[in-house]
Parts: C-alpha cells; sequence; structure tokens
C-alpha cells in the first residue's frame, strides 16, 4: 500500500505514520509525508497512491482543496481533523472514513478494516474520473464513458464523443472508481451498461457484447450468465 499523510504538524505525521506501521507492517510500499495543500497536489500528479491520510488545516488552507483537483483519483481518502463539524462535507467526495483528533491505534485500525471490507463499487462512486495529461490532472464526466480497455499497467478509456483518454492506472484500479452500471465483462474490458444494446452469439460458446454505437467487445465465459441477467434475457 503507498500512503500518502497530507498533515502540517509533524508530531501528528510522525504519530500516523507509526501506528500505520505498527498495524499494517510489510503491507506498506511507501509513506509520504506532505505539509501543504500545493505540496500535496504536485505530489498526486507525479505519484500514484492507495491511500490519503488527510488534514483539513493545511497551514490555513482547507485540506479539501486537494480533493477539488483529485475526487476521483484512484485511493482511498480517510481524514483526520480536529474539526468534525466539518464532517459533513465530506459527503461531497468520495472519502472512506472521518477521524476525529485525538485518536488512538485502535481508531485508526477500524479504518483500515473499513478499506479492507468496502465495497467500493456499490458505495466508492463519484461523478468524475481523473486522468493525468502532461502534468496536470483532467476531470472526465463518468457518464459519458463507454467502456475501458486494459493496456497493461494503463487503462484507456472509450467517449461518448468519440475522444478516447488514457488513465494511469490499471483496470484493477480503476475498476474501484466505477458506479455499478459499470461491469467487467472480459479480463480486458469493462463496459457501462447503459450503452450495451444486445448479446451475440458465435459458435463454440463465444459471446460478444453489441453496443449502441455499434462496438463489439468480447465476453468471458464465466462473466455471460451474470451479463444475461443484467439484461433480463434469461
Amino acid at each position: 500500500m503507498k500512503i500518502l499523510i497530507a498533515e502540517d504538524e509533524p508530531v501528528i505525521a510522525q504519530r500516523i505514520e507509526r501506528l500505520t506501521r505498527e498495524i499494517l507492517g510489510d503491507r506498506i510500499t511507501s509513506i509520504k509525508k506532505c505539509v501543504s495543500v500545493e505540496e500535496s497536489k504536485s505530489y498526486l500528479v507525479v505519484h500514484s497512491i492507495d491511500l490519503l491520510f488527510l488534514d483539513l488545516n493545511l497551514k490555513g488552507q482547507d485540506g479539501y482543496q486537494i480533493l477539488d483537483d483529485t475526487q476521483s483519483g484512484s485511493f482511498y481518502t480517510v481524514i483526520i481533523s480536529a474539526f468534525s463539524e466539518r464532517a459533513v462535507r465530506a459527503f461531497d467526495y468520495p472519502v472512506l472514513d472521518f477521524i476525529e483528533k485525538p485518536f488512538d491505534k485502535e481508531r485508526l485500525a477500524r479504518a483500515f478494516e473499513k478499506i479492507n471490507r468496502f465495497d467500493a463499487k456499490h458505495n466508492f462512486t463519484s461523478k468524475f474520473l481523473s486522468i493525468k495529461r502532461e502534468g496536470e490532472i483532467k476531470l472526465l464526466e463518468i457518464s459519458q464513458i463507454i467502456h475501458l480497455r486494459g493496456a497493461g499497467v494503463y487503462s484507456e478509456i472509450f467517449l461518448s464523443n468519440g475522444r478516447k483518454e488514457l488513465h494511469h492506472q490499471n483496470l484493477e484500479k480503476v475498476d474501484i472508481l466505477l458506479p455499478s452500471n459499470f461491469v467487467r465483462v472480459h479480463k480486458s474490458y469493462i463496459v457501462n451498461f447503459y450503452f450495451v444494446e444486445k448479446i451475440r452469439t458465435h459458435g463454440g460458446s463465444k459471446y460478444s457484447l453489441v453496443l449502441k454505437t455499434g462496438d463489439e467487445l468480447p465476453v468471458s465465459r464465466n462473466r455471460i450468465k451474470t451479463i444475461k441477467e443484467m439484461l433480463a434475457l434469461c
């Protein structure tokens, strides 16, 4: 797990890191600490992470500004703040948990338990998906995505306006950011079912999905029953 701690109080940042290392052990790939909104945003433009610990007051600036540019970033966000009255605004972002200061190891461990059992497909969605382009973050409307195709460590995104974008994460990482109408139909494809027209049967128990755009995508045999049920075909 790659973790970013956005916290301007060194003692608290060190405490978060120490307790996280005690809880996760060798599951940690890296931990980076940033003390300001600008530093955090700059780091996220260049680096991918799995989890953001976010303080809401970073040198007098609003920590939510980080999520304004990365609200669909492929990571979980856990807010750690003394300002519990600001927790309501967290519902405007894909925030997984809100921990009030002061906190202990047990409370932090509960946040990690939530990550472990979290069903992101149905609860952790946003209206936008963020991509990195030329050192900047661009937001794509999820409703405009027709399908995605795996491209090694990246994902190709096909949009209803005919454009194609490249996401900096693989299909597994992008999949958890998408709402339940997006379905993994093949190891290399995720499709927005709002754009599905029908299933086409081929010889040798092979199937494909025909989209309203005219595109045709392969379907894995182990997914065909679920897909038929979704289309109310059986």
